[in-house]
């Protein structure tokens, strides 16, 4: 191998970036060119057991026994057709009764290395996964004069963390926040706004002073009749035009939006729409009228609903779309959403992220929007809910101050920093106090963040400071740190890791740790696919976390700055390749990787 015009490494071999998949088609395509029935056979490829190979496909073991042939017969007529240069790619072998097994060649090891060398080339490769596909992702969505508590990080981290990863892998992401900023609670605030706001308290901390206006009005609603009357006045003044009230409506949006955003800057999430609830007012009569010329929908007790009598729960069930008072709800308003979202945006696919106690109303969402646009003709994108579980504390209930309410967001984070910053304070003194509080920053951000997205989103975890600032185990705080510790190497030996000439004239690997990290590497391609299939994050925390270990046990064993040119070389390619894969993937995760800790 040499170096490139590009300054990448090049030579004889040109190596995709998603070996598995290319391998799975290459499989299936044999199996054809041997006379296994078309359509019955899948190749089922598996990452093998290490002392086997990289990858094993299993299906040859089924497709044999349905039909009662010699698995194994079966598996040397695939084998005789796959075409001779996939063995120059890997060392193909018969296991068992009939298990394929390919183990990949040094050289392709060297030449995948060599190929993927920067943070564009790892996504112009990856890119071909959602390439030409449009997603709209709707995440955090909070509600208007409400604040960002510890609840609301995981529909934001994950949401962001998703649509950096469909975007690195080709897709073309459309993020909107749905805002809940119409309803019945702002007859409650206009009111409360004009009888009981301190100005003082609105100009210090707005989202503080408006959470105690609302609750102050809806006390006094709940003893003053006089007081509901006159709430309910208000919110009928703001839904029929009132200038003054729609100004205040306007002005508490505004506040909401702007204490929103400095936790958004702050965690490093944009959005390109913040389309709220109050955007699809005048787009509802179109779904009841749809729905209700389709026979989809019919009224109940005087409400508009839908019953999905197929289904076991929503057979009795009603998704009702709009009240018997005539208002519209949330299931209205998703409706609509649903329909500008397919037609404004051409989405060919939708996710949105709440909490899984939502898991209900999502399934009745989209049962009702696949009959409506069957019935409609119109083009139905790709949907999934997105839920996850629950924040708790560490006595295993809902995570809230001593007091009982819940901890809110920005004292969370701010916290995060202080405990990260006196962490850095103790392991290195030595350093400017600005470059402590900055690594305090990454650190104690990320570690939260990277808590979170570490977890399986469907389930609940435990949150517990000392576990997220450790410096063992899968965190934050042991990656950043791993991805420091690399570039030491090249700092200490003078050389800037994303120069070609610092590993010009590599080898291919030799040794057990070598190889064993240059395999690890390319199952980064692997990981992506998995991740973005399945919109779970955790499955690139737990790669990142595994590579980072994979790198200890190659660098206890194999020294990198040896005399011998090419042995230097190929071990500092790979810790090159380590360092860039670390921090893309934590950049993906969207936490700030640092030169040093």
């Amino acid at each position: 191998m040499r170096a490139g015009g590009d300054g990448r490494l090049s030579g004889w071999m040109h190596v995709s970036f998603n070996i598995a998949a290319d391998l799975e088609a290459a499989v299936l395509s044999a199996a054809q060119a041997a006379g296994l029935e078309p359509g019955a056979f899948a190749p089922e490829l598996r990452a093998a057991d290490p002392r086997h190979g990289d990858f094993q496909a299993n299906g040859v073991l089924g497709y044999a026994k349905a039909r009662k042939l010699n698995p194994r017969a079966v598996a040397e007529q695939i084998l005789a057709a796959l075409p001779a240069s996939l063995r120059e790619t890997f060392e193909v072998g018969i296991a068992g009764p009939g298990f394929i097994n390919f183990r990949l060649q040094p050289s392709t090891l060297l030449a995948w290395l060599g190929e993927y060398d920067s943070a564009a080339h790892l996504k112009s490769g990856a890119a071909s996964l959602y390439q030409g596909q449009r997603y709209v992702v709707d995440f955090s969505s909070p509600n208007t004069a409400k604040q960002l508590h510890v609840g609301h990080i995981r529909g934001m981290v994950i949401g962001e963390a998703i649509c950096r990863l469909l975007a690195f892998c080709g897709a073309e992401v459309i993020r909107d926040n749905h805002i809940g900023d119409w309803g019945t609670q702002f007859g409650k605030l206009i009111w409360g706004y004009k009888h009981l706001r301190n100005d003082a308290a609105l100009a210090a901390d707005p989202l503080e002073e408006l959470e105690r206006i609302y609750k102050a009005a809806d006390a006094a609603t709940k003893t003053d009749p006089a007081v509901l009357d006159a709430v309910r006045a208000e919110l009928v003044r703001l839904q029929s035009g009132d200038a003054e009230n729609l100004a205040l409506w306007h002005k508490i949006n505004d506040l909401s939006a702007h204490a929103f955003d400095s936790i958004y800057r702050e965690l490093g999430i944009h959005f390109d729409h913040q389309l709220g609830e109050s955007f699809y007012n005048d787009k509802l009569q179109q779904v009841y009228d749809e729905l209700t010329a389709a026979g989809l929908a019919g009224e109940s007790q005087g409400a508009l609903v839908v019953f999905h009598p197929e289904h076991p729960r929503f057979k009795t069930q009603p998704f009702i779309i709009r009240k018997s008072d005539g208002a519209s709800n949330y299931a209205s308003t998703d409706l609509a959403t649903m329909l500008y979202r397919t037609e404004h945006f051409r989405a060919d696919a939708i996710a949105v992220l709440t909490d899984a106690r939502q898991a209900d109303h999502f399934e009745q969402l989209w049962l009702t929007t696949r009959k409506w646009f069957e019935h409609t003709g119109r083009r139905l994108p790709r949907f999934e809910h997105v839920s996850f579980g629950s924040i708790l504390g560490e006595d295993g209930k809902a995570i809230k101050t001593r007091s009982g309410d819940p901890i809110k967001l920005q004292a969370l984070l701010d916290e995060a920093v202080e405990r990260a910053f006196a962490l850095v304070t103790e392991k290195s003194p030595e350093l400017p106090e600005a470059e402590r509080r900055d690594i305090a920053g990454a650190v104690g951000i990320g570690a939260v963040r990277y808590a979170d997205l570490a977890q399986n989103r469907s389930s609940d975890y435990i949150f517990s400071w000392e576990k997220i600032l450790a410096f063992e185990g899968n965190t934050a705080p042991y990656l950043l740190y791993a991805v420091t510790r690399i570039r030491s190497i090249f700092r200490k030996a003078g050389l800037d890791p994303a120069d070609a000439a610092a590993t010009a004239g590599a080898t291919a690997p030799e040794t057990p740790g070598e190889t064993a990290l240059a395999r690890k590497l390319v199952g980064f391609a692997t990981v992506l696919n998995l991740t973005t299939a399945q919109l779970r994050p955790h499955f690139l925390c737990t790669y990142l976390y595994e590579l980072a270990g994979e790198f200890s046990t190659f660098y206890a064993a194999d020294k990198v700055i040896v005399d011998e040119p090419a042995v230097k070389a190929r071990r500092l390619l790979l810790c090159a390749r380590t360092l860039l894969v670390l921090e893309t993937g934590l950049q993906l995760l969207g936490l700030r990787t640092l030169a040093r800790m």
